[in-house]
């Protein structure tokens, strides 16, 4: 079934969570390694702002659904960024705008270059880079449930459970329109299947990683992702990438795993 862009944009809203009670976390607060893994989340959502400004300077900015989705998706995203400071806030960790600033200061020339690079190879590749957008940001956002997922099912706290729920649940509106484009695009272009997987096989990482110092991504990927159970959800995410047309075989979560050294 085609995602309805038209139905997407007059439904999204701001997350709510003024009715979660984050006092809870008072008598009962999350332990360090969960707070520092939330603060990366917090981090890498309330960075979209730059992945949608790199991707303005690509083809997918002329497509009219594209641009309308990335609107809409750019809100959603910052309000994920509030709703986890919020929970940080509780615990004492705080998360503001100049400390934001001062991250994206430390990359250099690195941020700087990566609207540079995106528009070049949006030149190069032409229309079909817009497949490599779609599957690439598909992948992200089905990383992105899952860990959510995964964070839940590990600390069984009953209102963080509830929060990453209704995250991860705008979250898979955001799949849903980043995989039928993908699928769609993939499919009638030998050539977008080649250079999305070329892309995918060589370039991704796990979402953070271009922000965040190795030693973090590696905490969030270790505690979200080691062990059988991890490991299970790294592979459901794989085969939904590898599901796509001309992906086949893809397994880009698990060897960003085993390049992270995470068991």
């Amino acid at each position: 079934m085609a995602f309805d862009i038209d139905r997407y944009a007059a439904t999204s809203v701001r997350l709510d969570w003024d009715d979660l009670d984050l006092d809870h976390f008072r008598e009962h607060p999350l332990p360090p390694a969960t707070l520092r893994t939330l603060r990366y989340m917090a981090d890498v959502e309330y960075h979209t702002v730059c992945y949608t400004r790199d991707l303005l300077t690509t083809p997918s900015h002329r497509e009219a659904e594209v641009g309308a989705f990335m609107t809409m998706w750019n809100r959603e995203e910052f309000w994920h960024g509030e709703a986890l400071a919020a929970v940080l806030g509780v615990h004492g960790v705080t998360v503001d705008y100049d400390a934001l600033k001062a991250n994206r200061l430390k990359l250099g020339w690195r941020d700087r270059l990566d609207p540079v690079k995106q528009s070049i190879a949006g030149a190069l590749v032409g229309e079909d880079f817009i497949a490599v957008h779609m599957s690439w940001g598909a992948a992200n956002e089905w990383s992105a449930i899952t860990a959510y997922q995964r964070m839940a099912e590990l600390e069984h706290d009953p209102v963080l459970a509830e929060l990453l729920g209704r995250i991860a649940k705008q979250e898979a509106r955001h799949v849903a329109f980043y995989a039928s484009q993908a699928r769609a695009r993939l499919a009638k272009s030998r050539k977008a299947q080649q250079v999305t997987r070329f892309a995918l096989q060589r370039f991704w990482a796990p979402v953070g990683s271009s922000i965040q110092p190795k030693a973090e991504v590696q905490h969030v990927m270790t505690q979200l992702m080691s062990g059988d159970a991890g490991r299970r959800q790294a592979r459901k995410v794989d085969d939904s990438i590898s599901a796509m047309p001309g992906l086949e075989g893809l397994t880009i979560v698990q060897d960003a795993l085993d390049r992270l050294g995470v068991a």
